[in-house]
């Protein structure tokens, strides 16, 4: 497969300015010529190694930060947006998306934002005996939206709450490990922690300064919520200093957001980043062995390990998703160039849908999506037993998984035919985008090709897709 060109000339340029040099100043110390860097700063010319070369050796610059994760993602929701029948034969090809990602980002985004805003306002119109009922309504992000967004476009990597948690799990002297960190925290700032057969998992008493958590809570479940009420307590300051940096548009968003962050926290210092990062090299991203070794859950490891992006240290680029029983993505992240839809399920073909009919079990699929790129996928189910009988339990579906050039890193590709192209199997991202013609699992169809329809004639599915 021949390599792609990477063109990053946004992320030069706001490189070249952070270091507060001048387009002759920062050429001159890249040994190239003012009009070659122009040309690249405006991606009309790819970044050459040589200027990869130079960055790392001049500036102490990590390379990987001028991937185009941040360009795919904006295509990808584009594309997605694309699709709506609002836009009809409007939607500009490819290429062109890629030069809006690429070139102008901020644009791009704006983009996103205005179809967003007009997918609620359809949405809302839909229910217009509702809508009107309301005092609040508006046109705005629902909080949960805007949160997960500032999310995945910050490659799920908060870099100051990831050092603040490395800190507090290594305590003085490599320290206790991080629950008994905890408990000393707690002891420090007289709170007393009790267990109680509460409804919900955790709860905190400002005026009786006790946190109660629930006596049904399992290992990894306790120590992360103990963690989480910890970063509230000691980590207020910087929590709400990123959080006005997000500059969030909604109370509730913010608030929403705050939960977030002291989530990422506790994973965070659950498993700390180098040491974390280390024995997943280590043991080759074996989940069951890293859980073990840390005292996490399945979940909670899948989920560190997509968001190891910290510059100069950054682990594999996998992707994450989980997903419920309708098939809803409840959390989804990547760091590969495989992205999912903002909206509705994933597709059915990944084998994240399987795991419920496996459980216990872990499921290994090698998947290759339209554009060629070819990934090794793991999924497995999750449980979350409410803890009494007749209590609901709460089900899902974890997926991880990294690009094929990754597997001799991965212990569950070990015995996996991955030279061999018939092992691979057809994946997407959403019907609504996807390009194959034949797919057997097609739920509708592409929005972005014409359609034939012959009454006299029917394979698999009541139409073809046109060329």
């Amino acid at each position: 497969m021949a390599t792609r060109k990477l063109y990053a000339g946004v992320k030069l340029r706001e490189t070249r300015t952070r270091l507060g040099l001048t387009q002759k100043d920062f050429a001159a110390r890249l040994g190239i010529s003012l009009p070659y860097l122009n040309q690249m700063e405006n991606n009309n010319r790819p970044v050459s190694s040589s200027v990869l070369l130079a960055l790392a050796s001049e500036f102490g610059f990590d390379v990987t930060e001028l991937s185009e994760g941040d360009a795919e993602r904006l295509v990808s929701d584009m594309r997605e947006a694309l699709a709506d029948p609002v836009f009809s034969d409007l939607a500009p090809p490819l290429a062109d998306l890629r030069l809006a990602a690429s070139n102008a980002p901020a644009l791009a985004r704006a983009f996103l934002e205005l179809h967003r805003a007009y997918r609620q306002s359809h949405e809302r119109l839909a229910s217009l005996d509702e809508a009107l009922g309301r005092e609040d309504a508006s046109l705005g992000p629902s909080p949960w939206e805007e949160v997960r967004d500032f999310f995945h476009y910050c490659d799920n990597y908060i870099d100051a709450m990831d050092r603040a948690a490395e800190r507090f799990a290594r305590g003085p002297e490599g320290g206790p490990d991080p629950e008994q960190r905890a408990l000393a925290a707690l002891e420090s700032q007289g709170i007393s922690l009790t267990f109680k057969d509460i409804p919900g998992l955790r709860a905190y008493d400002e005026d009786s300064r006790t946190l109660t958590l629930s006596s049904h809570l399992r290992g990894p479940t306790r120590r992360f919520q103990l963690l989480h009420q910890i970063a509230l307590l000691t980590q207020s300051q910087l929590l709400e200093a990123t959080l006005d940096l997000a500059r969030f548009q909604s109370p509730a968003a913010r608030a929403i957001a705050r939960i977030g962050m002291a989530n990422y926290f506790a994973g965070a210092a659950l498993l700390p980043y180098n040491r974390f990062l280390e024995a997943a090299q280590e043991t080759r991203h074996d989940l069951e062995l890293l859980a073990d070794r840390f005292g996490a859950s399945i979940e909670q490891v899948a989920h560190r390990l997509s968001t190891l992006q910290r510059p100069g240290a950054k682990g594999l680029p996998f992707f994450f998703v989980r997903v419920d029983q309708a098939g809803t993505i409840t959390k989804r992240h990547s760091t590969t160039r495989l992205q999912f839809a903002r909206f509705g399920g994933a597709c059915p073909l990944w084998n994240v849908h399987r795991a419920f009919e496996t459980p216990g079990r872990f499921l290994r699929q090698l998947a290759e999506t339209p554009d060629g790129l070819r990934y090794v996928s793991l999924a497995r189910d999750v449980s979350k037993p409410g803890g009494a009988w007749r209590a609901p339990v709460r089900r899902y579906a974890i997926g991880l998984g990294c690009e094929v050039r990754h597997a001799d890193q991965l212990v569950y590709a070990d015995d996996l035919d991955t030279g061999n192209s018939a092992a691979y199997e057809p994946i997407g991202i959403s019907c609504r985008i996807c390009e194959r013609r034949d797919c057997h699992q097609r739920a509708v169809p592409p929005l972005e090709r014409r359609l034939t329809v012959d009454a006299n004639r029917r394979g698999l599915l009541p139409y073809e897709v046109a060329d």
